[in-house]
């Protein structure tokens, strides 16, 4: 801004008030000092238009480098889940092929031996005496 001091200041009165004398100098002060308001609200009106500009850029960049990252990890996601899918699909398969080597060939039929295909059972009230 402008450097004024206080003797220009002084200097500045005295050369007013030389020129414009003493009934009009207090009319032109008043004059000076709405002209100054005006500047001064004028300037402070664009310089929150501006800031304003600026913070809605920055939100506009937010937006867009979340929405960037949103759609990278949602990608990441569809990739990450289709090839646990075919993981699953090939662990099927295998399941599938080592159930089929495996399958035994059915026997004839026969009745059950009791001494083979039973557990013992153990009765613990009898061992008591």
């Amino acid at each position: 801004m402008i450097d004024i001091s206080l003797t220009k200041l002084l200097l500045l009165a005295v050369v007013a008030l030389i020129v414009l004398g003493p009934e009009r100098l207090p009319h032109a002060a008043r004059t000076a000092g709405a002209l100054l308001r005006r500047m001064r609200s004028g300037w402070d009106s664009v310089r929150s238009e501006v800031e304003r500009e600026i913070q809605a850029e920055e939100i506009k960049r937010t937006l867009r480098e979340t929405a960037e990252n949103a759609r990278a990890t949602h990608d990441s996601v569809r990739e990450d889940i289709r090839a646990t899918g075919a993981g699953i699909l090939e662990t099927g398969e295998q399941v599938r092929d080592t159930f089929a080597e495996t399958q035994v060939a059915p026997t004839e039929a026969r009745e059950p031996d009791p001494a083979r295909d039973m557990l013992p059972l153990k009765n613990d009230s009898h061992d008591r005496t």
